[in-house]
């Protein structure tokens, strides 16, 4: 397994629209491993390919509720996912990004999708979902679309948490450049 690093905002790769895949064959499945362990690594819930770097239509996530020890990991590993369904009836939620550190909004969207796309294992699935595991779906969906989560929200929301990732992006890279090795 190699060591994918989380893209933080802003980056020109989280605006990019992600392309499909011709299938999910072993460097996809070692790429979804990779980055369902990045997801688990950074304590998120979902991770799409293009916020590791590669603008590939791939996304992993995990909702389980780590609070409760009778629910293990459940992973979801999808590749080429396409919204065939939105409810008419709309959820709010609190979303944050691993993209976006420290920051989140409450975000509208549909309470209930259907999603088609390929596992792990290359076959064709469907899935219902709704609660945690939809927003969750449309969250990531929006990634491999070029879209974040504060594109829902208003603009000046939006312009207050894009400044306060700047200055965390701006302190990662200057903390890296002061590393010394010994």
């Amino acid at each position: 397994m190699s060591k994918l690093d989380i893209i933080i905002a802003p980056d020109p790769i989280l605006r990019t629209t992600a392309e499909p895949i011709s299938e999910v064959n072993s460097s996809i499945q070692a790429l979804m491993e990779d980055m369902l362990k990045a997801m688990y690594d950074a304590q998120g819930i979902g991770l799409a390919a293009n916020q590791v770097g590669l603008a590939k239509r791939v996304m992993v996530m995990d909702v389980a509720d780590e609070a409760d020890e009778k629910e293990s990991p459940n992973p979801l590993m999808m590749a080429n996912p396409e919204l065939i369904w939105t409810s008419e009836e709309d959820s709010s939620y609190e979303e944050g990004c691993l993209s976006l550190p420290g920051q989140i909004a409450e975000v509208v969207r549909p309470a209930e999708v259907k999603l088609k796309y390929l596992d792990q294992n290359n076959t064709l699935q469907e899935i219902q979902a709704g609660g945690l595991l939809a927003t969750c779906i449309q969250h990531e969906l929006d990634h491999l679309n070029g879209i974040l989560f504060v594109d829902h929200i208003s603009r000046l929301k939006r312009d207050m948490i894009m400044r306060k990732v700047k200055k965390i992006k701006a302190t990662r890279e200057s903390e890296k450049g002061n590393f010394k090795s010994l």
